[in-house]
């Protein structure tokens, strides 16, 4: 081969790969570009635009008087970026140390030289995310960006702020359970009103576009948000915060006098089903009570004699007894096979009505009559328990309700002293809410409504949605059973065993409740000790009921374990703080216009302020003599008279049989020092009336009542 030849055949060769390459080249571009254009353009997108989330307001939780019982405080985390692209080595050391002073004042526990031992430690290891601190307030915040190399900007002095906002609870314990919490974890918010309603109080996120720009730093790439965040709803729930105290105290109070393990209280309006006020108390590590599980909702056990009142309404309902039927319920014991059922009493009751056997809590009289006509029938008596939902959660809204148990003829625990058990309270199992859900039901004249937290949403103040009252059971049992019913109730009180609870304003209807608590391995006695239970649960006031209530203490540790003298007391409180502040509960006050007695004793005193109450009680006033400011009032046979007092301001007045508060005006603004010794009307004075009164001379009122 030639040399020319040989020439041709390389530069062919270079040129033939020359082209393969290029028509290479352009193949994978038209590949990159038709084929996975659409991928390398999303990931192109990703590095240089992103999407921010804006985090919605929490909506806030109020009582029923818009009083607020949660809400969203902002905390912050403050980090430090200390490879930020403008903090130089000059900047850094020039402002190290005034920065570590301050933060040592900020943040106690470390001192300013630890301070900049670990910032510049995180400076070598190029922490560009390094903590500062913690659940910082808004306040300390404003004060943290004006701190030396902070003050200059994220940039170039690295500081790096991230809102979280917490929940805060304005009214601590109260109800604090109830009202619940919010939790980061995958099973999200399970707790209280806070879990129950998580979707609405949390809002719509919302989303802006960020596009990367030089320096590594993103803004936004529209003016305005892509999708607006949408705040949460408010929710108002129906606890009315005066009561919650009210309960929460008392509550408190007792669990401490009987040095108790836990303990719940809850108040229900009778007619709507709202729950007013649910107190939860446990003893915890340090000897205090604190809010840390909710019992009333979820805590099932046997009721004991609370439970009496369903037994006796079925065997009413069924025709089988009346009230005024006798049972002879011998010395206070009796046995169903092996089993011993006991009255509270050593020697027992003797014959007494049914009436008696439920305000005397009988627990021979209760077993004895259901035993008697429903032995061999168990099912038709578990069947009327079921009718009235006793075997059904109520199905609030809040997660954690417990499960009643109410077992049947067939069930593996069954057995032959099943149906006498039951009857008195055992082997059955309630809440303290679902116990109180049919106590108001015999309040609502049968009709069994749904428990109810919350009443409401809103948005910006404005409703969103009401929450009707649900009802359960438009009627658990006939008039005739629910009017025997509340007379049994009634009863309980008037002349049974809570009979500590009556008082002259208004009449309570209830019974009470003393349980064994069962222990799961050791049965009801564990080292020689049995505990207790005690409860009461009811209504008020008993002829027109508006509210009724339920207290249960766990555990009394003081060998008085009776539901009157342990529960009881905490219902009374309750009942008497609504009753008080219920203007609509009291009989009005019909207003005298006239007397057809003798005039009443008055004190002397100011003109005006006298006519205007002796008009009132349409009480015959007459003046006699010059008209005078101040005036000295003497009983007559039909009317009484006014004559004026002469009060010259530069001399002493008299003051005598004038009210305290008169006195002190009048010798007040004469400069006159004032000392009082007992209450009611001036007997005497120590200065003359008519001296001159000289500013800070002493003068000594004796009262008439020492």
């Amino acid at each position: 081969m030639s040399v020319k030849k040989d020439i041709l055949w390389r530069v062919a060769l270079v040129y033939f790969g020359i082209i393969l390459f290029a028509v290479v080249v352009a193949g994978k571009t038209m590949y990159i570009q038709f084929a996975e254009g659409s991928m390398w353009q999303e990931m192109a997108s990703r590095m240089t635009i992103r999407d921010i989330t804006i985090e919605p307001n929490r909506g806030d939780i109020y009582a029923s008087g818009n009083r607020l019982l949660a809400t969203s405080m902002p905390y912050y985390e403050v980090r430090m970026d200390l490879r930020a692209a403008g903090m130089t080595e000059r900047i850094f050391n020039e402002n190290i140390d005034s920065l570590c002073f301050a933060l040592a004042g900020m943040f106690e526990g470390k001192s300013a030289a630890a301070w900049r031992a670990e910032l510049i430690r995180a400076r070598q290891e190029w922490k560009r995310f390094h903590l500062i601190g913690r659940r910082v307030s808004f306040d300390q915040l404003r004060e943290i960006r004006r701190f030396p190399l902070f003050r200059l900007g994220q940039n170039t002095g690295g500081l790096i702020v991230i809102q979280d906002n917490q929940r805060f609870q304005p009214h601590g314990n109260l109800a604090s359970r109830t009202i619940g919490y919010t939790t980061k974890g995958e099973s999200g918010n399970i707790v209280g009103i806070e879990g129950a309603y998580d979707i609405q109080l949390s809002g719509v996120e919302g989303l802006k576009l960020m596009q990367r720009i030089s320096g590594n730093a993103w803004m936004p790439l529209n003016d305005r948000n892509e999708v607006e965040p949408r705040h949460g709803l408010d929710v108002v729930t129906t606890i009315d915060i005066d009561i919650q105290d009210v309960a929460t105290n008392a509550l408190l109070r007792q669990l401490i006098a009987h040095r108790a393990n836990h303990g719940t209280a809850i108040l229900m309006e009778v007619q709507t089903g709202e729950i007013k006020a649910i107190a939860n108390l446990e003893r915890n590590s340090r000897g205090g009570y604190s809010e840390t599980y909710n019992y009333a909702l979820g805590e099932s056990t046997e009721p004991g004699s609370t439970f009496k009142l369903m037994s006796l309404l079925v065997a009413l309902e069924d025709g089988y007894i009346k009230l005024e039927d006798s049972i002879d319920t011998g010395s206070g014991e009796i046995y169903f096979y092996d089993q011993r059922i006991a009255d509270s009493r050593r020697d027992g009751h003797g014959r007494i009505t049914v009436q008696e056997v439920f305000e005397l809590s009988s627990n021979v009289g209760v077993a004895k009559l259901i035993d008697r006509f429903y032995r061999g029938r168990e099912q038709e008596f578990i069947n009327k328990l079921y009718r009235m939902n006793l075997n059904q959660k109520t199905g609030v809204e809040i997660r954690g309700e417990g499960r009643p148990e109410i077992k049947h003829p067939g069930d593996r625990l069954w057995s032959g002293i099943s149906l006498p058990m039951m009857s008195i309270g055992y082997e059955v199992r309630m809440t303290p809410l679902q116990i109180l859900t049919f106590y108001n039901a015999i309040a609502n004249e049968g009709r069994m409504v749904r428990p109810k937290f919350v009443s409401e949403l809103r948005y910006h103040g404005n409703t969103v949605e009401v929450f009707p009252t649900r009802v359960i059971n438009p009627s658990i049992s006939s008039p005739r059973a629910i009017r025997s019913a509340r007379k049994m109730l009634e009863g309980v009180v008037e002349s049974g065993t809570a009979i500590n609870l009556r008082n002259a304003n208004y009449r309570i209807a209830g019974k009470t409740g003393t349980a064994q608590i069962a222990n799961e391995k050791y049965g009801y006695i564990m080292d020689s000790r049995v505990s207790h239970q005690a409860s009461f649960v009811g209504y008020f006031p008993a002829d027109n009921p508006r509210y009724s209530c339920i207290v249960v203490v766990n555990s009394p540790s003081n060998n008085v374990y009776y539901g009157n003298l342990v529960a009881g007391p905490v219902f009374r409180e309750i009942a008497d703080k609504v009753y008080s502040t219920s203007l609509d509960m009291h009989e009005p006050l019909v207003a005298r216009r006239s007397v057809d007695h003798d005039p009443p004793f008055s004190k002397s005193g100011n003109l005006n302020d006298l006519e205007t109450v002796f008009a009132y009680f349409g009480i015959p006033a007459l003046k006699n003599g010059e008209p005078a400011e101040w005036v000295t009032t003497t009983r007559r046979d039909s009317f009484v008279e006014l004559r004026g007092r002469t009060i010259v301001d530069e001399y002493v007045p008299n003051v005598v049989d004038m009210t305290l508060s008169d006195a002190l005006y009048l010798l007040e603004n004469r400069g006159l020092v004032v000392d009082a010794r007992g209450r009611g009307k001036v007997n005497s004075q120590s200065l003359v009336p008519g001296s001159l009164a000289t500013p800070g001379r002493r003068i000594m009122l004796e009262m008439s009542i020492n």
